[in-house]
């Protein structure tokens, strides 16, 4: 049994009120609050251990690095990865990927005639960086398609694979509908047709249930710190050792040498070749804290609440005249995305849920290939996490009963 009076207790956020509300926040999908202990470990960090990491001989210098280097060792075993040199502290989803596609061209493994191959159910992110790459090297990008329910059509991947296929990334959880994708599936048709390396944006399934990279056999796996209650501007880049040490750096400067003159500059071990700069130090040990919250919860026991409350959600939603929920019958987690039909707009939604204190995301998502498939501007998208309550959905589904009043 979850305690969520324990749980909420540890987050100061939740006990304020906005527009003289309580405030219920269903916003996570685009950043989860934090608890005290993940804020407490990021200010200590300030009062007690402030230096750089790595190169310096005094105290502070050394204790600071030791917390930062344990918080390595505490997300390389959160993702069950094979060794801690293979996590890779970065800002965040959007940057693990772009660091990707620059060190593949300039390690030259992307060229022109190649193929990429990603989903329609890509946030921005997982597009935008191989646009840039294709257009860098001349490579194709191709898209598996998706149906009315937003299922990918896994027979365009199959029919798609070839030895011109560099590069396949998908998303493990659509952040827009929710809906979690046959990652596993996905893999073992990649590995049965291709060579490709396989990129996984996991910045919507580390929040909400355990991930091991090992057992999925995916070359790359990418999440953000700030959907998993660690600070903004936190991230992971998980990469197989033999490739990540193939690989060009993305940066360059300091900390990623190994020795540097004007004639030649040899690279750093893994994982500093690729950390070039002083990093997020501060950010990134409470990256790690945010794991102990996580595993001191349990992933089970998280999930299944998550899982309670989108299901409960989806029934009170459901029951609504003229509401639509995007990815109903699929296999979803975390999120619920709707729209009220001959109903104002998403924004308009989102507004009149705000004067009644309910943080909710509205909008595209930065997904537009989506909205456009469903032929939609944007959509309202209610996203949970282990401190919402169904008395909060209760409250959600009230809401949208009055903003379909006053806009009808």
């Amino acid at each position: 049994m979850i305690d969520l009076q324990n749980i909420r207790s540890q987050f100061p956020i939740l006990q304020r009120e906005i527009n003289g509300k309580p405030l219920v926040y269903l916003d996570n999908a685009a950043t989860s609050q934090k608890p005290l202990s993940v804020i407490e470990v990021e200010s200590n960090y300030y009062k007690e251990l402030n230096a750089n990491v790595h190169r310096g001989i005094h105290t502070l210098s050394q204790l600071a690095t030791e917390e930062m280097e344990n918080a390595r060792r505490k997300l390389q075993k959160f993702i069950n990865a094979a060794h801690d040199y293979e996590v890779i502290f970065t800002k965040g989803t959007t940057e693990s990927i772009n660091l990707i596609t620059y060190a593949l061209s300039n390690s030259g493994t992307v060229s022109e005639g190649d193929e990429i191959i990603i989903t329609h159910l890509e946030h921005h992110s997982n597009i935008v960086p191989w646009q840039m790459l294709c257009k860098r090297t001349g490579a194709k990008l191709k898209v598996i398609p998706i149906d009315e329910e937003g299922v990918l059509n896994l027979d365009f991947l199959r029919e798609n694979l070839s030895d011109r296929t560099k590069i396949v990334s998908f998303n493990y959880v659509s952040n827009a509908l929710g809906i979690v994708n046959p990652v596993q599936e996905m893999i073992s048709i990649i590995r049965q047709n291709s060579e490709a390396w396989i990129v996984v944006d996991g910045a919507q399934a580390v929040p909400h249930f355990k991930v091991d990279v090992q057992a999925l056999d995916c070359d790359f796996f990418a999440f953000s710190g700030h959907k998993m209650y660690a600070p903004t501007g936190t991230g992971v880049l998980y990469g197989k050792e033999k490739i990540l040490e193939s690989l060009e750096p993305f940066h360059g400067g300091g900390e990623m040498i190994a020795t540097c003159s004007f004639e030649k500059t040899t690279y750093a071990a893994l994982p500093f070749k690729f950390e070039a700069g002083t990093p997020n130090i501060a950010g990134n040990i409470a990256l790690g804290a945010a794991v102990d919250f996580i595993e001191g919860i349990g992933h089970e026991i998280l999930q299944q609440h998550e899982n309670k409350l989108l299901s409960y959600a989806q029934e009170k939603l459901l029951a609504i005249d003229n509401l639509r929920i995007y990815g109903e019958n699929a296999h979803r987690t975390g999120v619920v995305s709707f729209n009220l039909q001959n109903v104002g707009i998403s924004s308009d939604v989102g507004m009149i849920l705000d004067k009644l204190g309910i943080a909710v995301r509205t909008g595209h998502h930065c997904t537009q290939p989506i909205m456009e498939y469903f032929n939609i501007a944007g959509t309202v998208r209610a996203s949970f996490a282990v401190y919402n309550t169904l008395e909060e959905v209760d409250i959600l589904a009230e809401g949208i009963k009055k903003a379909q009043r006053m806009l009808s």
